[in-house]
């Protein structure tokens, strides 16, 4: 079964258009786990505009299942891993103040940058996925950096499901098969809904984990939190 790691940013982004501290990121977070969430996905930014540097080092303390830090490479984000060492840590190459992320890394031009980070990171015993656009020669660049997995970047299947899904989970067999030749673990992110996520998992069957949090959180506004959680892991199944 594909693992469901549930990104919480938007419960903190709703916290911080208020102030204070409700909803509660932690309280969130513990019983995203107690619904069945296999993960917890975070990815803080330099403004902390959702998630802060202080609520991942409260998470890395009660989070029990997976626990997964998104965020560009930099000496901040760098530090901030030593500091937690959760499980696994997804790079993307989002600059500072970008709303959320819109492209894989360019895993040939980038190689040097990356090799460095991939050895860094790994060294701290932290599993690291770099996030990709579903191309073979970004997914054999990645594993030339020495990663252990990649993130396939879903929001263009996400786009074109509903017109053509056929071809446009295409690329991302592709892609997917790429990676397991070469013995990279699969994880995929980005804009996967109730809609869209049971045909991806149908035809990657060897995807490992996704990483949702908008369309998830939107959910458990209409069908509550437990439910919603309960209704992504049957499209997983």
């Amino acid at each position: 079964m594909t693992r469901l790691s549930v990104n919480i940013n938007k419960i903190a982004t709703l916290r911080n258009a208020r102030g204070g501290n409700n909803p509660d990121v932690i309280k969130a977070a513990i019983a995203c786990e107690r619904f069945g969430a296999q993960g917890i996905t975070v990815h803080p930014r330099p403004d902390e505009r959702h998630i802060r540097r202080a609520d991942v080092l409260a998470l890395s303390k009660v989070v029990t299942t997976e626990f997964n830090i998104e965020g560009y490479p930099d000496t901040r984000f760098l530090e901030l891993l030593n500091e937690v060492r959760p499980v696994q840590a997804t790079l993307v190459p989002d600059p500072p103040g970008v709303l959320t992320s819109n492209a894989g890394w360019d895993t040939l031009r980038q190689a040097d940058l990356l090799r460095d980070v991939v050895k860094s990171i790994k060294s701290m015993g932290i599993r690291v996925s770099i996030f990709v656009d579903p191309s073979e020669k970004m997914v054999e660049g990645a594993a030339a950096v020495g990663t252990d997995r990649i993130e396939l970047y879903t929001e263009p299947y996400a786009a074109n499901y509903a017109k053509d899904r056929v071809n446009a989970v295409a690329p991302y067999v592709k892609a997917a098969h790429r990676a397991r030749q070469l013995g990279l673990g699969l994880n995929a992110g980005h804009d996967l809904d109730l809609h869209n996520l049971r045909y991806l998992k149908e035809s990657i069957p060897a995807l490992e984990e996704v990483s949702i949090g908008h369309a998830l959180i939107c959910d458990a506004l209409y069908l509550g939190l437990e439910n919603t959680i309960q209704l992504y892991l049957r499209e997983l199944k």
